[in-house]
């Protein structure tokens, strides 16, 4: 049974309520939902309607972020050659994680859990669709896969809040100089 479409205005709210929350998420783990409507510019009644507790409005945004980073691999290609998609794929990844931190820490583990393990095959897809078009191309390493590229990025989530500013950026740089392949023009 698929859902009814909604009136051009509601998608509005309802996009306007996921960015307000999403950039909630990236100042604190500690969102409010009267926070969030006041921020989308929409009544506490709007919010509901569209996300009946916290839990589904935060799962919602960490899904969406999830989506956009998969499908970003593929249009990153078009755009760009191999390695300079990965970089810009990967910084993608920088802000997910960022929000993901706020989702699952906002979360009840049960919850979180759900959301990470059916995410975690598609993102892996992704990451791998990136360094194939890179191996092909003669620019990544072909003794890297995406499991082992994600355990590598996994360790970023351990930085403290007050580092990922400063760390997160220069630490995925240093794992796509590791992708590149020695003896590929950079």
């Amino acid at each position: 049974m698929s859902t009814p479409a909604r009136r051009p205005d509601a998608e509005r709210n309802r996009t306007r309520i996921l960015e307000a929350a999403r950039a909630a998420l990236a100042e604190s783990s500690h969102v409010h939902l009267n926070e969030i409507a006041k921020r989308a510019g929409v009544g506490q009644g709007t919010l509901y309607r569209n996300f009946p507790n916290r839990e589904a409005l935060l799962a919602e945004v960490y899904r969406r972020d999830v989506e956009e980073l998969v499908t970003a691999s593929s249009a990153l290609l078009a755009d760009h050659e191999p390695v300079e998609a990965l970089r810009r794929w990967l910084d993608r990844v920088i802000d997910y994680a960022e929000i993901k931190r706020g989702v699952l820490a906002a979360l009840e583990p049960a919850a979180w859990q759900d959301l990470v393990a059916h995410s975690h095959n598609p993102i892996e897809g992704a990451l791998g669709h990136l360094l194939d078009a890179g191996k092909a191309a003669g620019s990544i390493r072909t003794d890297v896969d995406a499991h082992g590229v994600l355990l590598l990025i996994a360790y970023l989530g351990r930085l403290n809040r007050d580092e990922w500013e400063s760390k997160a950026r220069p630490l995925m740089s240093v794992i796509l100089d590791g992708l590149r392949r020695r003896d590929a023009d950079r």
